[in-house]
């Protein structure tokens, strides 16, 4: 189940998953999450070909739907450690207003509040490939060129937040290596 919200961000009912995803989304919440590693690595993962929506794109190191009830935080590491094995600390809402419409390429519109997250991995990666295709550590400015190079290779969302994100994210590797 995912958490139906008005424009100012309210739950306004749930709706299944697999309902809530088709040629007109009702407006949902989600959260996408950017891993930092102790080397001031930053995570993007491709999109398994097997996903309903935007297969085989390469995107932040993961996504998900809190369920009912659920908080933010204990989302984002349910869905860290489902698809890729991965423990996370020092969870960080980065961007709590962002949110965006698009359309993929077999029609499926997304409709999300998608509160964007940094989150230091604390563990080894062991990624499902149910969800994830590949896996690459890299550092913010080679992403940022890499979006800017080819935008298409990128899910949307990615695209439409990365300019906001990237100084903190910048700020949060710093903060991670002055713990070490």
């Amino acid at each position: 189940m995912v958490v139906l919200v008005d424009h100012a961000g309210d739950p306004v009912g749930v709706q299944s998953k697999a309902d809530v995803h088709g040629q007109s989304t009702p407006r949902h919440l989600a959260f996408s999450c950017h891993v930092v590693d102790g080397q001031g690595r930053l995570l993007v993962t491709r999109r398994a070909l097997e996903k309903r929506t935007w297969p085989g794109v390469w995107t932040n190191s993961f996504c998900g739907h809190p369920g009912p009830g659920e908080s933010l935080d204990d989302a984002v590491r349910r869905r860290a450690e489902f698809e890729l094995g991965l423990s996370v600390e020092s969870i960080t809402c980065a961007l709590p207003g962002f949110g965006y419409v698009a359309r993929d390429a077999s029609g499926i519109e997304e409709n999300e509040l998608c509160p964007v997250f940094i989150a230091r991995a604390v563990s080894a990666l062991a990624p499902n490939p149910a969800e994830v295709a590949e896996t690459r550590w890299t550092t913010a400015p080679e992403l940022r060129l890499a979006i800017a190079s080819a935008p298409w290779a990128f899910s949307p969302w990615l695209v439409a937040h990365f300019p906001d994100l990237e100084p903190l994210i910048a700020e949060h590797i710093v903060e991670v290596e002055d713990d070490d």
